[in-house]
């Protein structure tokens, strides 16, 4: 028997995933500047981002400024 198919990630526009992380659009365009974030496709004109890509960035960029959430 062979083992289910691995879930596919989530893409999202970027405000989504802005707003799932808790940051602004702007904080997602400069992540993707400063090489942190990268999008991984197209709808129309919006890029599409991974949302496990964007958390990990949000987790980076706490971890960088020592920004403390939940507390």
């Amino acid at each position: 028997m062979s083992a289910p198919p691995a879930p596919l990630p989530t893409l999202l526009p970027a405000p989504l995933a802005a707003r799932e992380a808790g940051v602004a659009p702007a904080t997602l365009r400069k992540w993707v500047q400063l090489g942190r974030l990268t999008a991984v496709g197209r709808a129309g004109r919006a890029h599409l981002y991974r949302l496990e890509d964007v958390f990990a960035a949000e987790r980076a960029a706490r971890r960088r400024t020592g920004t403390r959430t939940g507390t």
